[in-house]
């Protein structure tokens, strides 16, 4: 079943929820606005339509946020997820179903249907995942570095720093927590999940060779779950494990890596296509890629060179 599905913000950054029927195929849960497709009706007409029967309102404008492929015991959904950017009127639940305002954060606390919930995740993170850059040796300098990346607006960081003795690593993991909960950013540690829960980061970060030596999901759904990827059989993975997102490299060429073939974005694109949970591309990125990225199904870019 082919659906279009509407992520409605306000002016405020609250997102429109409505609940389903309690006699439907997932009654009683909320969800996003939207509806299956009609036999030859575009994606655009259908999230159209939909939306004036089901809320009264007009959409104007739109841009794709994420696609989810989910099976249900019962059947097969596609999800084609729009972010709504301009629209006229005010909803109501022309149904008779009730309508709420959530702000992202407060989404995990409502019941969804599981196809809902990369959903979710895509809309609480950025389009740009900063990754620290090797000149953490100086100490001074690196949290200067880190202060001006949160001034200029970044918000999702992972702390990388290979080869840094643990001690120092755990040392410098919660002097950078304390600024970034000062501007309501979010750190994701390089680490082990143990460290991230240890230190009270945002998140952990796994390398993809941690991320094969896992089955399970290493920390609870109030943290960050991340992992790096660089094919469809740790993308897979990914998504058995239960991560909440992925960074997917080396899309373009780069200098740290130069004997490594990059994918190039119809590969990217492609692979993106194959998992339910936002995609970052990594690998030669620089800020005025993210709109690439989004249009080949990305979340956006991560970057550390282009980034940092």
């Amino acid at each position: 079943m082919h659906v279009a599905v509407a992520v409605i913000q306000d002016d405020r950054g609250r997102i429109l929820l409505s609940r389903r029927a309690d006699h439907v195929h997932q009654g009683g849960l909320w969800e996003f606005p939207g509806g299956k497709l009609k036999s030859g009706e575009t994606l655009e007409q259908a999230l159209k339509r939909e939306i004036r029967e089901e809320l009264g309102i007009d959409i104007h404008s739109h841009a794709p946020l994420i696609r989810v492929n989910h099976r249900y015991p019962e059947r097969s959904v596609l999800l084609d997820v729009h972010r709504i950017t301009t629209f006229s009127g005010i909803p109501c639940g022309r149904e008779g179903q009730p309508l709420v305002w959530v702000t992202p954060e407060m989404m995990p606390h409502y019941p969804m249907p599981a196809a809902d919930r990369p959903i979710v995740s895509a809309l609480r993170l950025p389009d740009c995942y900063l990754i620290t850059g090797s000149d953490f040796s100086n100490k001074v300098d690196f949290l200067r570095r880190i202060q001006q990346r949160l001034t200029e607006g970044r918000r999702l960081i992972q702390f990388r720093a290979p080869g840094m003795e643990p001690r120092a690593f755990s040392q410098l993991a919660v002097e950078l927590l304390q600024l970034c909960r000062s501007t309501d950013a979010q750190l994701l540690l390089n680490s082990t999940p143990e460290l991230a829960r240890i230190c009270g980061a945002h998140g952990v970060h796994l390398t993809s060779r941690q991320l094969m030596s896992l089955d399970k999901r290493p920390l609870s759904a109030e943290q960050w779950v991340a992992a790096s990827c660089h094919n469809e059989t740790e993308l897979r993975h990914a998504q058995v494990v239960g991560v909440d997102f992925v960074v997917l490299s080396p899309v373009l060429a780069t200098a740290s890596h130069p004997g490594v073939k990059p994918l190039g974005w119809r590969r990217f694109q492609e692979l993106v296509d194959t998992v339910n949970v936002p995609v970052y591309a990594l690998g030669g990125m620089l800020p005025g890629m993210v709109s690439r990225a989004r249009e080949c199904g990305g979340q956006g870019i991560a970057a550390i060179r282009g980034l940092w």
